[in-house]
C-alpha cells in the first residue's frame, strides 16, 4: 500500500506541476467527438453514447472518467451537425467537470466522400481537494488551499474527411493554454495543446466480415509522442472483436455486440506494459450507443465507425 501511495503521489505531482491532461479512452473510436468537433453529425442520425472507464483498477485514486454524448445532423440538407459532450474526470483528489458544444460543416469532395469542419465550445470546472493528498515533501511548495470549481473556457478545431469505409482527421480540441495558480501566484497547471491526427479503413474480407485498422496519434508538448494502434474486425454486422497497442504503454482486447440496429454495447480491457502495471490490475471501459434512425434512411448494414 504504501508503495502505491508514493506511486499516486508521483503521478499526482507530474499532473499538477506540468499539465492537465485530456481524457483518455481506448475504444476512442466510438468518442470521435470527444477528439474532434468536426466528427458531430457525421453518422447521419441521432446518436447518443454514455462510457464509463475506470484506469489501473486497484491503484488508490486512480482516474476515473464518466462520459455522455449526444450528436445529430442539423437541417434538411444535413450540412451541420451538432453534439453535446459532458464529461467527469476524477484522478485522487481532482475533479473535474467539462461541458463540450461541437459544431460542424460538410461540404462534398467526391461522390463518396466528405469533408467536415469543427468548432469546440467547452466549460470547465476544475477542484482540488487536498486534505486527500499525502505529501512526501512538505517543502514541494504545492498549493495546499483547495480548488473549489476553478472556472476555465476553451476552443477547438478540427478536420473530418470521410466515406463509408475511410477516415482521416486532424484536431486540436482545445488551443487555449489556460493556466491554474494558488493564492500566491504560484504555477500549479496549465491546459496543453494537444494535436491529434487520426486515420482508419474498413477492408471487407468476404460477405460476413469486416477488418478496420486505426490509428490515433497525440502530439504535446512536455510529453512523449502517443500512438494507439487497432485492428477491429466486424461478424455478421453484429459481433466485434479487436486488439489495440498503445505505444510504450499499454496492451487492449475489445469487444463489442450489435444488439439491435439502433443499440450498441462494447467493451474494453488495458493492461500496462510499463512498470506501473506491476501494481494495478488493469484498466476498464465500458459504452452503450443509441441510434434513432428514421424510416426512409434506416440502415441496413451498421457503420464501423
Amino acid at each position: 500500500m504504501k508503495l502505491r501511495l508514493i506511486i499516486l503521489g508521483l503521478l499526482l505531482s507530474c499532473i499538477f506541476a506540468n499539465a492537465q491532461q485530456e481524457a483518455q479512452y481506448t475504444q476512442y473510436m466510438y468518442n470521435t467527438g470527444n477528439i474532434n468537433p468536426a466528427y458531430a453529425g457525421s453518422r447521419g442520425s441521432l446518436s447518443g453514447l454514455i462510457m464509463h472507464r475506470t484506469q489501473w483498477v486497484g491503484l488508490d485514486g486512480a482516474p476515473v472518467t464518466n462520459t455522455a454524448v449526444i450528436s445529430s445532423p442539423l437541417g434538411i440538407s444535413q450540412k451541420f451537425g451538432l453534439g453535446v459532450s459532458v464529461i467527469n474526470d476524477r484522478l485522487g483528489p481532482s475533479d473535474n467537470n467539462v461541458l463540450s458544444v461541437d459544431l460542424s460543416y460538410y461540404v462534398p469532395t467526391s461522390e463518396n466522400f466528405k469533408l467536415a469542419f469543427g468548432v469546440k465550445g467547452t466549460a470547465d470546472m476544475f477542484k482540488v481537494d487536498f486534505t486527500k493528498v499525502k505529501l512526501f515533501n512538505p517543502n514541494d511548495g504545492l498549493n495546499r488551499e483547495n480548488i473549489d470549481n476553478r472556472f476555465s473556457a476553451n476552443i477547438g478545431a478540427g478536420l473530418y474527411w470521410y466515406s463509408e469505409k475511410t477516415y482521416l482527421g486532424l484536431s486540436v480540441p482545445y488551443i487555449l493554454e489556460n493556466n491554474y495558480y494558488d493564492n500566491d501566484i504560484q504555477y500549479v497547471a496549465s491546459d496543453r495543446m494537444h494535436l491529434h491526427v487520426m486515420a482508419g479503413h474498413v477492408f471487407n474480407l468476404g460477405s460476413e466480415t469486416k477488418f478496420k485498422p486505426s490509428v490515433l496519434s497525440k502530439v504535446v508538448q512536455g510529453a512523449p509522442l502517443q500512438v494507439d494502434l487497432s485492428a477491429n474486425f466486424l461478424f455478421f454486422d453484429k459481433l466485434t472483436l479487436g486488439a489495440a497497442y498503445r505505444w510504450s504503454a499499454a496492451v487492449s482486447a475489445m469487444a463489442g455486440f450489435q444488439i439491435s440496429d439502433s443499440w450498441l454495447i462494447g467493451y474494453s480491457y488495458d493492461r500496462e506494459t510499463t512498470r506501473l502495471g506491476n501494481f494495478n490490475s488493469g484498466s476498464h471501459e465500458v459504452f452503450l450507443r443509441y441510434e434513432l434512425f428514421r424510416k426512409y434512411d434506416k440502415v441496413i448494414s451498421p457503420r464501423f465507425f
